[in-house]
């Protein structure tokens, strides 16, 4: 049984909404800030769902915390928004039922109880004339984990930097092609199909658990899945996916399939590719960058020739440990994630770029780079065929500079309440 309880306002936001000493983006709500509230004790939380994956993710469960934002006083705003889409759904029926918010909560996803696979804020509401029936709306503007914020800085800033018409995607003009391999609580492919109009977004995920699992604790919309058949799961969607996500879930695609088979069996071409497939233990699979994979060759093949883009999450704790020369028996034996970056990173950028840079016959020129992702140890590696005729072979500072100029472009498009060169400047490697 899911518990709404009133949220906490700790002192440290007090002290947060005082301080004008930094600058902060204060409608932010997934602001690394608020971490505390859901990164903290398992007796913070409670236990929403947990089962036993047979797909090699272990143990999968969802804890719940209270949280802070949005203050009660903005609820009325929410539920009134609630009345209109219903009554747009409804004609005529818009004085008949009233909503009512129960609360917001930080639920994250997690393997084996260690992993915090994925994070995502929820709200819970109820229609007054079925006061027992609660539906749940994943906050797709809330991005709460720092490599899902890198991944979406360096990765739309880099396609921006391709002579890519980003803004007429955004604009829902042109159609933005979008593969993101690994699900977890789905809060990256909400963002993408809330935030850009044009975006059709194809989701794959080898464990259906995970799917029911988001679909159930995490609030994304059940509408998204696919059967093996193509066809939608769902014959149509609920009253209440309408209010909640009408222009938005008939946008997004949830397959269950094993990544190397879906990529093999497809006949899309996309624009954008986000990866983030780490198991229960935290490995990243061999088959998904093996340089002699029949996947990359495939996402090779249906990746687009002029501006394909493809953001990659890794974890690097190995690499920021320099564990080869220095690291205890402690690190070496429990910390392996990050072990491979290099070779992962080298493994993509040839497969997917040739094994130059440019000048291979190629249409435009690409670059992969790698940037760090603050507080946590994670690296985004982004691959882009091109990066416009302007660029030439000319190194770092020249794809840099282009990915940082276009960085307050990208953050302004897509209204973004964090900073995308945050997220870009701090650890910019470019992969040789």
């Amino acid at each position: 049984m899911v518990l709404w309880r009133r949220p906490r306002v700790s002192p440290v936001s007090n002290i947060r909404r005082l301080c004008t000493a930094l600058r902060r983006c204060v409608e932010d709500e997934g602001d690394w800030f608020y971490s505390s509230e859901w990164w903290g004790t398992d007796s913070d939380g409670h236990t929403i769902i947990r089962s036993t994956s047979d797909k090699g993710n272990g143990v999968v469960s969802v804890l719940a915390y209270p949280s802070s934002r949005p203050y009660e006083i903005y609820w009325p705003e929410t539920e009134k928004w609630l009345q209109r889409r219903y009554a747009e759904i409804h004609p005529g029926h818009e004085h008949n039922d009233s909503f009512r918010i129960l609360g917001y909560q930080w639920r994250t996803l997690r393997f084996n109880d260690d992993t915090r696979q994925s994070t995502a804020k929820v709200m819970a509401a109820y229609r007054e004339s079925e006061p027992g029936s609660v539906c749940l709306m994943q906050q797709p503007h809330c991005l709460a984990v720092p490599y899902v914020k890198s991944m979406v800085s360096a990765g739309f800033a880099s396609i921006a930097s391709s002579d890519y018409d980003l803004l007429k995607a955004i604009q829902g003009k042109k159609t933005m092609h979008v593969l993101c391999i690994g699900h977890g609580g789905g809060s990256l492919p909400l963002f993408l199909a809330s935030k850009i109009q044009g975006a059709i977004v194809h989701i794959v995920e080898i464990d259906p658990l995970v799917i029911s699992t988001s679909i159930q604790a995490m609030g994304f919309p059940s509408y998204a899945v696919i059967k093996p058949s193509g066809e939608r799961a769902l014959p149509k969607p609920s009253t209440m996916d309408e209010v909640l996500w009408k222009g938005i879930h008939e946008r997004l695609y949830l397959f269950e399939s094993d990544a190397e088979k879906f990529v093999l069996e497809t006949t899309n071409l996309y624009d954008m590719v986000f990866i983030d497939a780490y198991d229960g233990d935290d490995v990243f699979p061999h088959k998904l960058w093996d340089p002699n994979s029949s996947f990359l060759k495939a996402l090779s093949d249906h990746l687009h020739p002029a501006h394909g883009t493809v953001v990659v999450n890794l974890h690097s704790d190995y690499d920021i440990l320099d564990s080869g020369n220095c690291a205890s028996y402690f690190y070496q034996t429990h910390l392996p994630m990050g072990k491979y970056v290099g070779e992962v990173c080298q493994a993509y950028k040839d497969v997917l770029l040739g094994n130059g840079n440019c000048g291979d016959g190629k249409e435009g020129f690409g670059a992969a780079f790698t940037v760090a992702v603050p507080w946590v140890c994670n690296t985004s590696l982004v691959v882009c065929r091109g990066f416009g005729s302007n660029i030439r072979c000319g190194g770092k500072h020249f794809v840099a500079d282009a990915v940082m100029s276009k960085s307050l472009e990208v953050e302004h498009m897509l209204n973004l309440p964090f900073s995308c060169l945050q997220f870009i400047k701090r650890g910019f490697v470019l992969v040789d």
